[in-house]
């Protein structure tokens, strides 16, 4: 696979993975990453609160780089930990640099400047947004939009059943014919707008590069259990690649015979 990145090596605030990729879908990793950049001291956390699931979408990357082969996609990520700028929500929303993540807090996020929020906005936010729209211009033909996740299985001290999740924002298309299909095609269960929805803000990125754009888009979440081992993660991503392609083939010939008529 190749890389580019937006920033220097030592700083990858923007990633662009297996560049040449010819699949019309495109994949976003917004929390790929725990990295913490020098400057911002750590924000405060101890080792295991970097390790957690709030700074970063355990398996998410390794999953990320799966699909990419599978599908021979392009995969643009986040090499900033979302606990610095959670690249999945706009400048104005409270939890783009919070405070607080589940029961974890964040001290280097408190008590923020209107400078300070400026400072990561422009360094983490604006290259990775620019890296994106970038690289979904560079397609022929309008792409397909697929950003992918994981959840911790106890939230708030609630165990989730829910395996794969598919939310969208406001085109439900792709979601709606995933979870189909899932139906008959995996044991996992697989929910649409599990274990969250739009209305939880989780869909920032799909509106502004996917609906905006007038693109295919869906947002996948993966209980990360189920992407601790290299294995699983291969299983994982097998399953997705699967639902996407059959969804993809599918809505394509619905799409042409509309446009026919």
């Amino acid at each position: 696979m190749s890389l580019m990145t937006s920033s220097s090596a030592s700083d990858q605030t923007a990633l662009l993975i297996n560049e040449q990729g010819q699949s019309r879908v495109l994949l976003v990793c917004e929390h790929a990453s725990n990295y913490i950049p020098d400057r911002y001291s750590g924000l405060g956390l101890d080792a295991a609160a970097k390790r957690s699931h709030a700074a970063w979408d355990i398996g998410a990357k390794a999953l990320s780089e799966k699909l990419s082969e599978k599908l021979d996609a392009k995969v643009v990520m986040s090499g900033v930990s979302r606990l610095v700028y959670d690249c999945n929500r706009p400048p104005n929303a409270r939890d783009a640099m919070p405070e607080k993540s589940e029961v974890i807090a964040i001290k280097g996020n408190v008590g923020l400047s209107a400078d300070d929020k400026k400072e990561r906005i422009c360094t983490v936010y604006e290259p990775f947004k620019k890296l994106l729209s970038d690289t979904l211009n560079s397609y022929p033909q309008k792409p397909i939009l697929v950003t992918i996740h994981s959840f911790t299985p106890l939230y708030f001290g609630k165990l989730r059943t829910i395996e794969i999740g598919l939310i969208h924002d406001e085109d439900n298309r792709l979601a709606v014919k995933m979870v189909e299909l899932a139906q008959t095609n995996t044991d996992l269960k697989v929910s649409l707008n599990e274990p969250y929805s739009k209305d939880d803000g989780v869909a920032h990125t799909l509106a502004l590069h996917g609906t905006r754009n007038g693109l295919i888009n869906v947002m996948i979440e993966v209980r990360n259990d189920l992407l601790e081992t290299p294995d699983q993660q291969t299983e994982i991503a097998q399953i997705i690649t699967n639902l996407l392609q059959q969804s993809i083939l599918e809505m394509n010939e619905v799409l042409t015979i509309d446009g026919a008529a």
